[in-house]
């Protein structure tokens, strides 16, 4: 089986050699196995499922099981950027469905969607806690509060375009 999502490209299964050593002795250790892949590949590709199961000598569909329960897991590669819109009760009232729309609109894909580039994956979230900036959105772990549609997307463009942008050695500037 080949993942379904990183272009035909095959699982490195070596990676999981450290962290099947690190939890070999602990019990109840699929959840935090499932975490390191994760956090290891950026997901969980089918491959490292059937690998795990394998080696914990468990059902596949157990380990499917915990995967699909738990909301910080993903069976889909994620984009490089990740955007949060909260949609709890405040933020949904102060406008998080004309975000969705907006973002839809510009760039094609809706909550738990990535775009076709692997640049942006889109998400929406029960409450991030910050609801005097209602609505919220939070990209790569900034949180932007009161948001319009079209700040929305402006600030979304520019960081992906920043991830464009050649870095500049500001060191070697400096000594110029």
């Amino acid at each position: 089986m080949t993942d379904n999502g990183s272009a035909g490209h095959k699982v490195d299964l070596s990676l999981l050699d450290p962290i099947f050593e690190n939890y070999q002795d602990q019990p109840g250790k699929l959840i935090p196995i499932l975490q390191k892949t994760q956090a290891t590949y950026g997901w969980l590709p089918g491959e490292a499922l059937e690998e795990i199961a394998h080696r914990l000598n468990t059902a596949l569909s157990k380990v499917y099981g915990v995967a699909t329960f738990y909301s910080q897991f993903y069976l889909e590669p994620r984009g490089e950027h990740e955007l949060y819109l909260c949609d709890g009760t405040a933020c949904h009232v102060k406008g998080t469905p004309r975000l969705v729309k907006a973002i839809k609109d510009e760039f094609g894909i809706d909550p738990g969607d990535t775009t076709e580039d692997g640049q942006l994956t889109i998400e929406l979230v029960y409450c991030v806690g910050s609801c005097a900036l209602a609505p919220v959105a939070v990209m790569d772990g900034e949180v932007m509060g009161r948001m319009e549609p079209d700040k929305l997307v402006r600030r979304v463009k520019k960081k992906l375009a920043a991830r464009e942008e050649p870095q500049i050695d500001t060191v070697a500037e400096a000594g110029a």
